[in-house]
């Protein structure tokens, strides 16, 4: 099934014991797709993870940290977080926010306080919600000299692509690319009656609309795709993007580096050589 919303699925705390957000999350192979909200004036702690994770926030305004660069955050800027860089996510006092938010699969979607050490095996979201509820969380190993957390030596992990997402629609189709090691956070525009040529997808990629329609094909399923649908197009698939008249449109993506898929296939091997 290509096409999701949101709104279709369940919201889960995903890291109760550090943070207040509350998140729907689709899964792909490669990578978890979530969105995640955040009642004004509350939001994470300063922590890590071992994954890497694409934010862009769709309403509101994000108090962001990333290592030791503090910056308030608004819609049509993204944030890239390292692997084990320290990072924290709040809403500012002025209202609630939204915010696409993805990890990549070699970790859970679960965060590390910053002074914890990397446990063995990441636990669920389901797990780690049945250890806040029973006050487990305590039981994790702390030790800051061990903690894999990192602080220092981060380049700049903020990017302004537009000022808003109602800014003035671009002219042509437009894509922009940023390239993390694991993952590649895409911001596009497709003018209106635009006809997109079907291609094949290298790589997973998930696709959220922002404003507009997009007519969308993903092997043989279709759908006029609005704001806040979610295209999902496995490694392999075969895909369009296209507009009809009238119909500009513009898109958040993610999509898999190769990096990425070489790290999961050994690691997928070294569980298959244990057992």
């Amino acid at each position: 099934m290509p096409f999701h919303r949101f709104e279709g699925i369940e919201k889960k705390a995903l890291s109760p014991h550090l943070s207040s957000g509350q998140g729907a999350i689709v899964e792909g192979e490669y990578m978890y797709f979530c969105r995640v909200s955040k009642v004004a004036g509350t939001g994470s702690q300063i922590h890590y993870h071992p994954n890497e994770l694409m934010i862009f926030p769709v309403s509101g305004k994000i108090n962001a940290l990333v290592g030791q660069d503090r910056r308030v955050v608004t819609p049509g800027t993204f944030v890239h977080v390292p692997a084990y860089a320290q990072h924290q996510m709040i809403a500012t006092e002025d209202g609630d926010m939204e915010y696409l938010y993805v990890k990549d699969r070699s970790w859970t979607v679960v965060g590390l306080d910053r002074d914890q050490v990397v446990p063995d095996k990441a636990p669920s979201v389901d797990e780690i919600n049945e250890m806040y509820e029973d006050g487990s969380t305590e039981s994790f190993e702390k030790d800051a000299a061990k903690a894999q957390i990192i602080v220092e030596g981060l380049n700049n992990s903020y990017y302004p692509i537009l000022p808003s997402l109602d800014a003035p629609a671009s002219s042509g189709r437009h894509t922009v690319w940023i390239e993390g090691e694991r993952l590649a956070f895409g911001y596009g525009e497709i003018p209106e009656g635009f006809s997109g040529e079907t291609t094949e997808n290298a790589h997973e990629q998930f696709i959220y609309v922002l404003k507009g329609v997009i007519d969308a094909q993903v092997d043989d399923e279709r759908q006029e795709s609005g704001p806040g649908s979610i295209i999902h197009i496995p490694k392999g698939s075969k895909q369009s993007l296209s507009t009809q008249s009238g119909q500009h449109a513009r898109y958040a993506s993610v999509r898999a580096m190769p990096k990425l898929e070489e790290m999961l296939r050994e690691k997928a091997a070294a569980a298959a050589a244990g057992n």
